[in-house]
């Protein structure tokens, strides 16, 4: 399924998107794609010489085909680790839709394929009037789900699918991520939600102690 890029949104915050975008980055670079990345908002970012750093924001521009300047990786980085709206808030800064458009023009300019990881979940707020769910309308990505298999995850992932679809959007398919190792019935939760969900389960990527992109890229069937 060789497409232009992704959006990758998550049922909640630490389900492991970024490990995900970092495996489909690898994957479609493994099949000869320029492949750029990007995080257009982050909170949770450290203090450097150069400015603000997030570091899941560092590792996608580190996998990316082509050297590109932090900030169209990451225009819109946060000190707290906070949603991103308070933090934007807090900065005294507005989080604006034409700046991460831009920045995603000039890094898909660079390459075949980019992927888009959102913050938090599907319906995070950005902004008064913008949220996560309209990035890949205006960026005009198809989604990516990952679900983390915790307790509970069969309600999120059912919800963030309905909510995704309700905005007109295409779900190509969602991940299953084994975020919590202690999980009870693993393998059931997943059958059910590989009966239940709207959109085909496109991996299932084992709980891993420290995760890399090969062996993330290995796990997914896109």
């Amino acid at each position: 399924m060789m497409r232009r890029g992704f959006f990758v949104t998550g049922t909640d915050t630490g389900c492991g998107k970024t490990e995900i975008t970092l495996g489909l980055m690898r994957q479609m670079k493994d099949c000869g794609c320029r492949t750029l990345g990007m995080k257009p908002v982050a909170s949770g970012a450290v203090p450097t010489p150069a400015g603000l750093r997030n570091e899941d924001a560092s590792r996608i521009r580190a996998e990316s085909s082509t050297a590109v300047p932090y900030e169209w990786v990451n225009p819109y980085a946060f000190e707290p680790p906070i949603a991103p709206h308070l933090a934007a808030q807090q900065a005294g800064v507005s989080i604006r839709l034409e700046t991460i458009l831009q920045a995603y023009q000039w890094l898909a300019a660079q390459g075949d394929c980019t992927v888009v990881e959102g913050v938090g979940g599907w319906r995070v707020p950005l902004e008064a009037g913008l949220s996560v769910s309209d990035l890949p309308q205006a960026l005009q990505l198809p989604v990516i789900l990952v679900v983390g298999l915790r307790l509970g995850c069969i309600n999120h992932a059912l919800l963030s699918a309905e909510a995704i679809l309700a905005t007109g959007v295409e779900l190509v398919g969602w991940v299953a991520n084994h975020v919590d190792p202690d999980m009870l019935i693993q393998q059931e939760n997943l059958q059910s939600l590989k009966a239940l969900m709207p959109a085909p389960c496109v991996g299932e990527v084992p709980f891993l102690a420290q995760p890399d992109a090969a062996a993330v890229s290995a796990c997914l069937t896109l």
